[in-house]
């Protein structure tokens, strides 16, 4: 259980959790450095082959973009569920769906969000709840895990059992919290809070109803027929759009703007260097992690007192049951720290390995499909191991930093048997409507034509799904 749980931390939560240790482990102590209890050690115990210079606190500090003053531009790197439409025809994403990392006080939205729970007249199991909420957000204060997987996650990581209907009661205090939609579980739900935390007035209630009953008409944006079946004139329906435009479909970015315009603080696990000559080495940033050790005083107490059970005392006796559980207690720390540096380790290296190619040219096209079960067969490890690894560790390359899950992809079979990642499929399709005849553009059908034509069968739907996910309008939509 400790070696899951380490396995999963960031690096940033990795580090509290170590220094917390070590405060609360009087056998657990720390080598000294040149610097500080917690210096900088950026050298790989896995090998040298993998190890490069540098440090990961030198990379620049990026600003954060401005904020969208259009909810369409703020959503172009959702996906097809929580796709928003715009009331009239915008720009629509090209190229990869590069991750935007942002760098800047670390002071985020988590933080906030805590203070206001502190305010909250709750039970202390409901605090924790609502704690593990909290920290299961999206970056962009949405919450896209399933109150079931919630619930199983505080039963099995932290001995919290509570019913999903308890989860889903919590959940409603912290959409209560500011700003406004945080803690939805889908685009809709989000706008629904912001709309119903409004002022009561004619406009709240129609769009309301426009959120609640014509969901699916918003967003293939019929404007159209929801104004014919609400009766509305053309001014009303340009004031409600207006007004949806003031809604924001990411809550926690815009909290990230208020605290000095930053969102958490993301700092890289891995660092991946590509050499001129196309050689991939890497290591992993020990950050501001220290090499522990066991306190020789308390081993000495331990074995003083075991060589001489013979004339111990009540207090003696007593002297050695806590040595000696802090003393198993830090060895089981030190062991969790090196499972879990091992297991980045062989987990990055398959992915180097296996997507050597992107590390070398930094073209998206060159990711192979590559799903968790690969690396687990690769590496000996569990696949539910292999997605703890994943899913908040980041890699630093010389071509941008990534999410761990961004090297991942399904793939198709061509009729010669090669195999393409959706990734090739989705630039290819892109390239594909960049190029289309804009007075007659490719519906789905045609596409999945012109694609099969170019030596990529996809479906008609499977056309669909990567289009919604690039966040390309319709046919209809694109017609100009």
């Amino acid at each position: 259980m400790l070696q899951v749980r380490l396995l999963e931390m960031p690096l940033a939560e990795f580090e509290q959790n170590v220094r917390t240790e070590v405060d609360d482990n009087p056998a657990l102590e720390v080598l000294p450095s040149d610097e500080n209890d917690f210096g900088e050690n950026m050298n790989d115990d896995e090998g040298e082959e993998t190890t490069v210079g540098g440090e990961a606190d030198e990379a620049e500090m990026i600003a954060r973009d401005e904020r969208e003053t259009a909810l369409s531009d703020m959503l172009n790197n959702m996906g097809s569920d929580d796709e928003m439409p715009t009331p009239a025809y915008g720009k629509y994403m090209s190229g990869a769906d590069y991750e935007e990392i942002t760098y800047g006080d670390p002071t985020s939205f988590y933080d906030k969000l805590k203070e206001q729970m502190g305010e909250e007249d709750i039970s202390e199991q409901q605090r924790d709840v609502l704690e593990y909420l909290i920290g299961s957000l999206d970056s962009d204060g949405l919450l896209r895990k399933t109150l079931d997987t919630i619930a199983d996650e505080l039963a099995i990581y932290h001995n919290i059992y509570v019913s999903e209907k308890e989860v889903e009661e919590v959940l409603h205090i912290l959409q209560r919290f500011d700003p406004p939609g945080i803690g939805a579980r889908s685009l809709q739900e989000c706008l629904l809070i912001q709309i119903n935390q409004r002022p009561p007035s004619p406009t709240r209630q129609l769009l309301h109803k426009v959120m609640a009953d014509f969901y699916d008409l918003f967003i293939n944006r019929r404007w159209d027929k929801i104004a014919q079946q609400l009766d509305l004139n053309d001014e009303t329906v340009e004031h409600l759009q207006e007004e949806i435009l003031r809604l924001n479909p990411k809550p926690g970015a815009a909290m990230g703007e208020t605290e000095g315009r930053s969102l958490q603080q993301i700092i890289p696990d891995f660092i991946v260097d590509t050499a001129d000559d196309g050689t991939v080495s890497f290591y992993i940033n020990k950050g501001r992690v220290p090499d522990l050790y066991i306190s020789p005083t308390f081993n000495e107490m331990v074995k003083g007192y075991q060589g001489n059970k013979g004339n111990m005392n009540r207090q003696m006796k007593e002297a050695l049951v806590y040595a000696k559980e802090k003393v198993d207690r830090a060895k089981n720390f030190i062991e969790a720290v090196k499972q879990r540096r091992h297991t980045l380790y062989i987990t990055m290296k398959t992915i180097i390995d296996m997507q050597r190619k992107f590390f070398q040219d930094g073209d998206e096209s060159d990711l192979q499909p590559m799903v968790l079960k690969d690396v687990a067969e690769r590496t000996g490890l569990d696949i539910s191991t292999v997605s703890r690894v994943c899913n908040v560790k980041y890699a630093q390359t010389r071509w941008g930093i990534f999410r761990l899950r961004h090297f991942f992809s399904e793939g198709v079979k061509t009729e010669n048997g090669e195999s393409l990642s959706n990734r090739k499929l989705k630039l290819a399709l892109q390239e594909l409507i960049d190029g289309e005849d804009k007075k007659n553009p490719f519906n789905d059908e045609a596409l999945s034509r012109e694609m099969k034509s170019r030596g990529m069968p996809i479906a008609r739907r499977t056309v669909s799904k990567y289009r919604e996910q690039l966040g390309i309008p319709s046919a209809r939509m694109r017609k100009k």
